[in-house]
């Protein structure tokens, strides 16, 4: 049997009882810093033992657990999802280092939480029964309620709160769903599902299929759900920021691709399209919003509703080009928004002020920090050449095949981006040093530690935009293979039953190379 993924999941666990044994706080920082960076060497075993003629589950455990009714602890992880746990183990340490920085007051309660926290992300990506992705999906909201309500802003306890709530209604909805397909199925393990090209009646898909858009669509968050997230990002500690921008909202676009267009295909050909609408009122409600955010922190937050209503689109566009670029987005998302957070905080740290009037004439002052701030930001509006460009023209390529009017839409999305970035990125950093606090005299230049975290993430923007296939040969055979699946089940359903016939202006579509 192989345990590797259990272990990449339950490391930082054992790191968290290390750091309760650990007496003084510097050495619970040691401890905590160090299980996040062995987690990281794991996981590359998945990386540099990744079969790539192999389009199913790799590393996969499978042991009974309540086998009575059918659910398992089964766990596993193809191209769609090993890139996202290896996301999460790399910006782990980031988070983790920046908080030794900088973090103070209750450092033992806060690094296991954080560690917790990895645990709960990490089991998401590989569960394949629903049911134990859920107990993980809900385990997660416990410890970065606590971040941003015990370690957040002067208003975090109304963030924390709203947070909660928000994400708690989604999860009753993903809950009755789930039932629903576990007693009509009698199963909601992702894999036995497909293999056996079950295919659920219509009246329960387009429920159920309502009940978990809008339950992981509140996770996402999709528009209109999406108000609780610039309260969360505003108030929560850099680091929280760094991992709800970078990993947690992926739980929920993650949960589209990995649950919902297997378990209900015809609901989502059939009713797509709102979706797809929903995600360019995003593109272009969160760039225009964004646009007239005085604190930096909040744009970033506004840009993140933007940036994942590209991830929306590409899903469904329900082919494996849109849906390979969606995944791919999901990466380049958790590391670009996460280095925006990163620098915002260390700016923070330095000036006690995310407003953009109280800078200006940075460049001349820090001009490492601003160079890099620079790169950061142009991965995030999608510059060709970096990460976040690759993304975003292969989801747009990819709904140009199914909707040409719904990838016009949204490609006014690229250029709302570079607008936003560009007009805060003037703010800061050019024209005359007009505040005193903003000189060279006053106002440190970016140090060793500090680049160590950026400089990894700056570099693997560039490997990303210039290599993508490295990403792209892993995670599209497994997009075909869900595609082909899914829609194998349809065909042979629908042959079976000559009063089947639905009406849908998507169809599942898979690449022929």
């Amino acid at each position: 049997m192989n345990y590797i993924l259990l272990t990449i999941t339950l490391l930082p666990l054992v790191g968290a009882l290390f750091v309760l044994m650990t007496p003084q706080d510097s050495g619970k920082k040691y401890v905590a810093l160090g299980t996040t960076l062995l987690t990281f060497l794991v996981s590359l075993v998945l990386w540099f033992g990744w079969d790539s003629t192999n389009s199913g589950m790799q590393f996969v455990q499978h042991s009974a657990w309540i086998p009575e009714a059918n659910i398992y602890f089964h766990l596993g992880v193809d191209g769609i999802s090993m890139p996202l746990v290896l996301l999460t183990t790399f910006l782990m340490p980031i988070a983790v280092a920046f908080s030794n920085q900088h973090i103070t007051d209750k450092v033992g309660p806060y690094l296991v939480l954080m560690l917790g926290l990895q645990s709960a992300m990490t089991g998401v990506f590989v569960a394949l029964d629903m049911v134990v992705f859920f107990l993980f999906f809900e385990a997660s909201l416990i410890p970065m309620y606590f971040l941003i309500s015990r370690w957040g802003g002067d208003n975090r306890l109304y963030a924390a709160i709203k947070f909660f709530l928000y994400t708690l209604a989604g999860s009753a909805g993903i809950l009755s769903a789930l039932l629903g397909v576990l007693f009509m199925a009698g199963t909601v393990d992702v894999v036995a599902f497909q293999e056996a090209e079950t295919l659920l009646p219509m009246g329960l898909q387009v429920w159920a299929f309502f009940a978990m858009a809008i339950g992981f669509g509140i996770k996402v968050p999709i528009f209109p759900f999406h108000t609780w997230l610039p309260d969360a990002h505003v108030q929560a500690p850099t680091a929280g920021s760094i991992i709800l921008a970078g990993i947690l909202l992926k739980m929920g676009t993650y949960g589209y691709v990995r649950f919902i267009l297997p378990f209900f295909p015809d609901a989502a050909a059939q009713y797509g399209w709102i979706i797809a609408i929903l995600a360019i009122i995003g593109i272009i409600y969160g760039a225009l919003v964004a646009l007239v955010q005085k604190d930096i922190k909040s744009l970033v937050a506004y840009s993140s509703v933007a940036h994942l209503g590209f991830v929306m689109l590409g899903i469904f566009s329900l082919n494996e080009q849109g849906i390979s670029g969606a995944v791919l987005q999901m990466v380049n998302h958790g590391l670009s928004t996460g280095a925006l957070f990163l620098m915002v905080g260390i700016l923070y740290e330095r000036r006690h002020t995310r407003m953009l009037d109280d800078f200006g004439g940075l460049w001349a002052s820090v001009p490492v920090f601003t160079s890099l701030f620079l790169v950061v930001a142009m991965s995030s509006a999608g510059l060709p050449g970096l990460n976040g460009f690759v993304g975003e023209f292969t989801i747009l390529l990819g709904m140009w095949a199914t909707n040409p009017w719904f990838a016009a839409f949204g490609a006014l999305g690229v250029i709302l981006a570079a607008w936003y970035l560009l007009v805060a990125f003037r703010k800061m950093a050019q024209g005359p040093i007009t505040n005193e606090a903003n000189s060279a005299e006053n106002l440190a230049d970016l140090n060793r530690n500090e680049l160590a975290m950026i400089v990894p993430l700056i570099v693997l923007f560039f490997v990303i935009g210039l290599f993508p296939n490295l990403f792209l040969d892993k995670i599209s055979p497994s997009v075909a293979a869900m595609l082909g699946n899914t829609e194998n089940a349809v065909i042979e359903s629908h042959a079976a039953s000559e009063s089947a016939n639905l009406t849908t202006e998507y169809t599942f579509t898979v690449s022929t190379k």
